[in-house]
Protein backbone atom coordinates (compact mmCIF):
# COMPACT_ATOMS: atom_id res chain seq x y z
CA UNK A 1 0.00 0.00 0.00
CA UNK A 2 1.06 3.44 -0.73
CA UNK A 3 0.42 5.63 2.59
CA UNK A 4 3.27 7.62 3.98
CA UNK A 5 3.66 10.47 6.49
CA UNK A 6 3.31 13.84 4.88
CA UNK A 7 6.15 15.67 5.88
CA UNK A 8 6.91 18.23 2.98
CA UNK A 9 6.76 21.34 5.90
CA UNK A 10 9.15 19.60 7.82
CA UNK A 11 12.34 20.25 5.05
CA UNK A 12 15.30 21.71 6.36
CA UNK A 13 15.91 25.46 4.82
CA UNK A 14 18.13 25.44 2.59
CA UNK A 15 20.13 28.75 0.94
CA UNK A 16 20.57 29.29 -2.62
CA UNK A 17 23.94 29.62 -3.65
CA UNK A 18 25.83 33.12 -4.58
CA UNK A 19 24.90 33.76 -8.32
CA UNK A 20 28.16 32.35 -10.52
CA UNK A 21 28.89 29.99 -7.71
CA UNK A 22 30.67 26.79 -9.38
CA UNK A 23 30.49 23.51 -7.71
CA UNK A 24 33.25 20.60 -9.04
CA UNK A 25 32.67 18.59 -11.61
CA UNK A 26 33.06 14.75 -10.14
CA UNK A 27 33.83 11.52 -11.59
CA UNK A 28 31.65 9.22 -9.49
CA UNK A 29 28.07 9.56 -8.26
CA UNK A 30 27.06 12.11 -5.58
CA UNK A 31 28.55 12.07 -2.11
CA UNK A 32 25.25 11.71 0.15
CA UNK A 33 24.91 12.43 3.50
CA UNK A 34 21.91 10.59 6.03
CA UNK A 35 18.56 12.65 6.82
CA UNK A 36 17.83 12.29 10.23
CA UNK A 37 14.76 9.53 9.66
CA UNK A 38 15.01 6.43 6.75
CA UNK A 39 13.88 6.39 3.14
CA UNK A 40 10.03 6.20 2.41
CA UNK A 41 8.89 2.93 1.30
CA UNK A 42 8.83 3.45 -2.58
CA UNK A 43 5.31 2.53 -3.27
CA UNK A 44 4.25 5.43 -1.37
CA UNK A 45 6.86 7.65 -2.77
CA UNK A 46 6.02 6.41 -6.32
CA UNK A 47 2.49 7.41 -5.21
CA UNK A 48 2.99 10.42 -5.20
CA UNK A 49 2.88 10.39 -1.43
CA UNK A 50 6.34 12.32 0.25
CA UNK A 51 8.48 11.24 2.97
CA UNK A 52 11.35 13.47 4.30
CA UNK A 53 13.97 10.78 5.27
CA UNK A 54 15.36 9.90 1.99
CA UNK A 55 19.05 10.60 1.43
CA UNK A 56 20.04 13.98 0.60
CA UNK A 57 22.90 15.03 -2.47
CA UNK A 58 25.12 17.28 -2.52
CA UNK A 59 25.79 19.91 -6.06
CA UNK A 60 25.78 18.49 -8.88
CA UNK A 61 28.24 18.54 -11.92
CA UNK A 62 27.46 19.79 -15.04
CA UNK A 63 24.64 17.18 -15.71
CA UNK A 64 22.10 16.14 -13.46
CA UNK A 65 21.57 12.20 -13.12
CA UNK A 66 18.54 10.07 -12.42
CA UNK A 67 17.10 10.12 -9.03
CA UNK A 68 14.13 8.52 -9.38
CA UNK A 69 14.89 5.50 -11.98
CA UNK A 70 14.21 2.24 -10.97
CA UNK A 71 11.77 3.25 -8.46
CA UNK A 72 9.37 6.08 -10.27
CA UNK A 73 9.68 4.34 -13.88
CA UNK A 74 12.29 1.49 -15.63
CA UNK A 75 15.62 2.33 -14.94
CA UNK A 76 16.51 -0.43 -17.65
CA UNK A 77 16.19 1.52 -21.18
CA UNK A 78 14.29 -1.21 -23.60
CA UNK A 79 11.64 -1.57 -20.19
CA UNK A 80 11.16 2.08 -19.86
CA UNK A 81 10.84 2.50 -23.38
CA UNK A 82 8.20 -0.27 -24.09
CA UNK A 83 6.60 0.77 -20.22
CA UNK A 84 6.18 4.50 -21.78
CA UNK A 85 5.15 3.41 -25.46
CA UNK A 86 2.90 1.01 -24.11
CA UNK A 87 0.73 4.20 -22.13
CA UNK A 88 1.19 5.80 -24.70
CA UNK A 89 -0.68 3.33 -27.45
CA UNK A 90 -3.89 2.98 -25.16
CA UNK A 91 -4.25 6.00 -24.03
CA UNK A 92 -7.15 8.09 -25.52
CA UNK A 93 -7.42 11.80 -25.60
CA UNK A 94 -10.32 13.98 -26.79
CA UNK A 95 -9.66 15.96 -29.15
CA UNK A 96 -8.29 19.52 -28.16
CA UNK A 97 -6.36 22.49 -30.10
CA UNK A 98 -2.34 22.21 -29.86
CA UNK A 99 -0.80 22.70 -26.98
CA UNK A 100 0.78 25.83 -25.69
CA UNK A 101 0.80 24.16 -21.88
CA UNK A 102 -0.65 21.39 -20.07
CA UNK A 103 -0.91 20.11 -17.02
CA UNK A 104 0.61 16.24 -16.13
CA UNK A 105 0.70 14.54 -13.12
CA UNK A 106 4.32 13.44 -11.54
CA UNK A 107 3.66 10.14 -9.07
CA UNK A 108 5.22 6.43 -10.45
CA UNK A 109 4.56 5.79 -14.13
CA UNK A 110 2.27 2.75 -12.08
CA UNK A 111 0.11 5.15 -10.88
CA UNK A 112 -0.17 7.90 -12.65
CA UNK A 113 1.00 6.87 -15.84
CA UNK A 114 -1.83 6.30 -17.40
CA UNK A 115 -3.01 9.65 -17.01
CA UNK A 116 0.08 11.09 -18.04
CA UNK A 117 -0.21 9.14 -20.87
CA UNK A 118 -3.19 10.82 -22.04
CA UNK A 119 -1.38 14.52 -21.82
CA UNK A 120 1.47 13.12 -23.89
CA UNK A 121 -0.55 10.88 -26.40
CA UNK A 122 -2.26 14.26 -27.58
CA UNK A 123 0.92 16.17 -27.63
CA UNK A 124 2.07 13.69 -29.97
CA UNK A 125 -1.13 13.62 -31.77
CA UNK A 126 -0.95 17.54 -32.19
CA UNK A 127 2.13 18.94 -31.90
CA UNK A 128 5.34 16.71 -31.99
CA UNK A 129 7.42 19.50 -33.65
CA UNK A 130 8.11 21.12 -30.05
CA UNK A 131 11.81 22.07 -29.94
CA UNK A 132 11.60 23.89 -26.35
CA UNK A 133 10.19 22.53 -23.21
CA UNK A 134 9.75 24.32 -20.09
CA UNK A 135 8.99 22.03 -16.91
CA UNK A 136 7.94 23.55 -13.57
CA UNK A 137 7.13 21.53 -10.89
CA UNK A 138 6.95 21.95 -7.14
CA UNK A 139 10.23 21.30 -4.80
CA UNK A 140 9.29 18.06 -2.30
CA UNK A 141 12.75 18.15 -0.75
CA UNK A 142 13.75 21.39 -0.14
CA UNK A 143 12.19 24.37 1.68
CA UNK A 144 13.41 27.90 -0.28
CA UNK A 145 11.57 31.28 -1.49
CA UNK A 146 11.08 31.58 -5.46
CA UNK A 147 11.89 29.33 -8.14
CA UNK A 148 15.23 27.14 -8.74
CA UNK A 149 17.09 26.49 -11.98
CA UNK A 150 19.07 23.41 -11.49
CA UNK A 151 22.33 24.76 -12.85
CA UNK A 152 23.36 22.11 -15.26
CA UNK A 153 23.94 21.94 -18.87
CA UNK A 154 21.61 18.77 -18.95
CA UNK A 155 19.27 16.23 -17.96
CA UNK A 156 20.36 12.67 -18.13
CA UNK A 157 18.43 9.39 -17.72
CA UNK A 158 17.57 6.16 -19.47
CA UNK A 159 16.46 7.28 -22.54
CA UNK A 160 19.33 10.10 -22.86
CA UNK A 161 20.71 13.68 -22.08
CA UNK A 162 18.12 16.32 -22.52
CA UNK A 163 20.09 19.43 -22.74
CA UNK A 164 19.32 22.89 -20.61
CA UNK A 165 18.26 25.56 -22.80
CA UNK A 166 20.71 27.99 -21.20
CA UNK A 167 19.40 31.19 -23.62
CA UNK A 168 15.64 30.70 -21.85
CA UNK A 169 17.33 30.27 -18.53
CA UNK A 170 19.19 33.45 -18.72
CA UNK A 171 15.99 35.31 -19.77
CA UNK A 172 14.34 33.93 -16.46
CA UNK A 173 17.11 34.75 -14.41
CA UNK A 174 16.02 38.41 -15.26
CA UNK A 175 12.50 38.06 -13.08
CA UNK A 176 12.28 38.47 -9.83
CA UNK A 177 12.78 35.64 -7.46
CA UNK A 178 14.53 33.27 -10.15
CA UNK A 179 18.10 32.04 -9.06
CA UNK A 180 20.23 28.56 -9.65
CA UNK A 181 19.68 26.03 -6.89
CA UNK A 182 20.57 22.67 -7.94
CA UNK A 183 20.14 21.17 -3.96
CA UNK A 184 16.23 21.54 -5.29
CA UNK A 185 17.16 19.59 -7.91
CA UNK A 186 19.37 16.67 -7.05
CA UNK A 187 16.39 14.65 -5.77
CA UNK A 188 13.16 15.99 -7.29
CA UNK A 189 10.72 13.61 -9.22
CA UNK A 190 8.06 16.04 -10.43
CA UNK A 191 10.36 16.67 -13.04
CA UNK A 192 12.00 14.43 -14.06
CA UNK A 193 9.34 11.89 -14.54
CA UNK A 194 8.04 14.05 -17.44
CA UNK A 195 11.05 13.76 -19.60
CA UNK A 196 11.13 9.76 -20.87
CA UNK A 197 7.48 10.82 -22.04
CA UNK A 198 8.37 13.74 -24.07
CA UNK A 199 12.16 11.78 -24.80
CA UNK A 200 9.35 9.54 -26.78
CA UNK A 201 6.73 11.99 -28.34
CA UNK A 202 9.56 14.72 -29.61
CA UNK A 203 12.26 14.63 -31.62
CA UNK A 204 15.17 16.65 -30.62
CA UNK A 205 14.31 19.23 -28.03
CA UNK A 206 16.09 21.79 -25.17
CA UNK A 207 14.74 21.96 -21.84
CA UNK A 208 14.48 24.72 -18.99
CA UNK A 209 13.59 22.99 -15.34
CA UNK A 210 11.96 25.24 -12.75
CA UNK A 211 11.68 24.41 -9.33
CA UNK A 212 9.30 25.95 -6.93
CA UNK A 213 9.52 27.17 -3.89
CA UNK A 214 7.51 29.78 -2.04
CA UNK A 215 6.53 30.88 -4.48
CA UNK A 216 3.68 33.63 -6.06
CA UNK A 217 1.34 32.87 -8.89
CA UNK A 218 2.37 36.01 -10.72
CA UNK A 219 5.97 34.92 -10.42
CA UNK A 220 5.33 31.56 -12.52
CA UNK A 221 3.04 33.34 -14.74
CA UNK A 222 6.10 35.42 -16.00
CA UNK A 223 8.14 31.86 -16.36
CA UNK A 224 4.96 30.95 -18.56
CA UNK A 225 5.00 34.05 -20.23
CA UNK A 226 8.73 33.82 -21.23
CA UNK A 227 8.31 29.91 -21.94
CA UNK A 228 5.61 30.61 -24.44
CA UNK A 229 6.73 34.07 -26.69
CA UNK A 230 10.22 31.93 -27.27
CA UNK A 231 9.61 30.04 -30.78
CA UNK A 232 8.41 26.20 -30.62
CA UNK A 233 7.93 26.76 -26.93
CA UNK A 234 5.65 24.40 -24.61
CA UNK A 235 5.13 24.13 -20.93
CA UNK A 236 4.43 21.26 -18.48
CA UNK A 237 3.19 22.26 -15.42
CA UNK A 238 3.37 19.02 -12.78
CA UNK A 239 1.46 18.52 -10.53
CA UNK A 240 -0.42 15.63 -8.36
CA UNK A 241 -3.53 17.12 -7.36
CA UNK A 242 -5.62 15.85 -3.50
CA UNK A 243 -3.80 14.00 -1.32
CA UNK A 244 -4.71 11.08 1.27
CA UNK A 245 -8.10 11.36 1.42
CA UNK A 246 -10.69 8.45 0.92
CA UNK A 247 -11.15 7.90 -2.94
CA UNK A 248 -14.50 9.59 -2.91
CA UNK A 249 -13.69 12.63 -0.97
CA UNK A 250 -10.56 12.91 -3.21
CA UNK A 251 -13.02 12.38 -6.26
CA UNK A 252 -15.58 15.36 -4.72
CA UNK A 253 -12.38 17.67 -4.18
CA UNK A 254 -10.80 17.25 -7.37
CA UNK A 255 -13.68 17.72 -9.37
CA UNK A 256 -13.22 21.19 -7.69
CA UNK A 257 -9.80 21.76 -9.01
CA UNK A 258 -10.79 20.62 -12.40
CA UNK A 259 -13.92 23.39 -12.27
CA UNK A 260 -11.70 26.24 -11.41
CA UNK A 261 -8.73 25.07 -13.81
CA UNK A 262 -11.63 24.98 -16.57
CA UNK A 263 -12.93 27.89 -16.43
CA UNK A 264 -9.26 29.46 -15.62
CA UNK A 265 -10.14 30.86 -11.74
CA UNK A 266 -6.85 30.55 -10.46
CA UNK A 267 -8.68 32.41 -7.36
CA UNK A 268 -10.87 29.41 -6.65
CA UNK A 269 -8.15 27.02 -6.55
CA UNK A 270 -8.16 25.70 -2.62
CA UNK A 271 -5.06 25.94 -1.12
CA UNK A 272 -4.25 22.07 -0.58
CA UNK A 273 -5.89 21.35 -3.65
CA UNK A 274 -2.77 20.16 -5.54
CA UNK A 275 0.99 19.43 -4.42
CA UNK A 276 1.75 22.25 -7.60
CA UNK A 277 -0.80 24.77 -6.92
CA UNK A 278 1.53 27.64 -7.14
CA UNK A 279 2.17 26.23 -10.70
CA UNK A 280 -1.29 25.63 -11.57
CA UNK A 281 -2.30 29.15 -10.73
CA UNK A 282 0.28 30.69 -12.36
CA UNK A 283 -0.30 29.01 -15.56
CA UNK A 284 -3.80 30.09 -15.57
CA UNK A 285 -2.97 33.60 -14.86
CA UNK A 286 -0.73 33.21 -18.07
CA UNK A 287 -3.86 31.29 -19.95
CA UNK A 288 -6.24 33.96 -19.43
CA UNK A 289 -4.11 36.72 -20.42
CA UNK A 290 -3.39 34.74 -23.82
CA UNK A 291 -7.34 33.62 -24.19
CA UNK A 292 -5.81 30.32 -23.86
CA UNK A 293 -8.48 27.33 -23.39
CA UNK A 294 -8.16 24.76 -21.04
CA UNK A 295 -9.65 21.04 -21.82
CA UNK A 296 -9.77 18.22 -19.77
CA UNK A 297 -7.42 15.24 -21.02
CA UNK A 298 -8.37 12.92 -18.09
CA UNK A 299 -9.18 13.10 -14.12
CA UNK A 300 -8.51 9.99 -12.06
CA UNK A 301 -6.90 9.18 -8.87
CA UNK A 302 -4.27 6.34 -7.32
CA UNK A 303 -7.39 3.88 -6.47
CA UNK A 304 -8.46 4.09 -10.25
CA UNK A 305 -5.33 2.75 -11.42
CA UNK A 306 -2.72 0.92 -8.46
CA UNK A 307 -3.80 1.51 -4.96
CA UNK A 308 -5.81 1.95 -1.95
CA UNK A 309 -9.82 3.53 -2.06
CA UNK A 310 -8.69 4.59 1.49
CA UNK A 311 -5.59 6.50 1.05
CA UNK A 312 -5.44 7.98 -2.47
CA UNK A 313 -3.71 10.61 -4.24
CA UNK A 314 -5.96 12.85 -7.21
CA UNK A 315 -4.47 13.15 -10.94
CA UNK A 316 -5.16 15.04 -13.69
CA UNK A 317 -4.46 16.03 -16.92
CA UNK A 318 -5.25 19.15 -19.06
CA UNK A 319 -3.99 20.94 -22.27
CA UNK A 320 -3.94 24.69 -22.47
CA UNK A 321 -5.18 25.89 -26.36
CA UNK A 322 -6.09 28.17 -28.74
CA UNK A 323 -9.86 28.64 -28.60
CA UNK A 324 -13.11 30.54 -26.84
CA UNK A 325 -13.00 30.71 -22.87
CA UNK A 326 -15.18 29.59 -20.60
CA UNK A 327 -15.00 32.38 -18.65
CA UNK A 328 -14.77 35.90 -19.66
CA UNK A 329 -11.65 37.74 -19.02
Amino acid sequence: MHAARDAKSRRAVRRAPARGAVFPKRSGPPRRRKATSGPPPLAAAAAGEVSGGAEVATPMGATRPPAVAGVFYPADPARLRDRVDGLLGVAAPPQAPPPAALVVPHAGYRYSGPVAATAYAHLSATRPGVARVTVIGPAHFVLFAGLALPGTDAFAGPLGTVPVDHESEDLLRQLAGVHDLPEAHAREHSIEVQLPFLQRVLGPFTAVFVALGRSHPEQVAAVVDVALDRPDGLVVVSSDLSHYHDAATARRLDAATAGAIESLRPEDLAPDAACGQAGIAGLLLAAGRRRLRATRLDLRNSADTAGSVDRVVGYGAWTFGPGPLSRDR
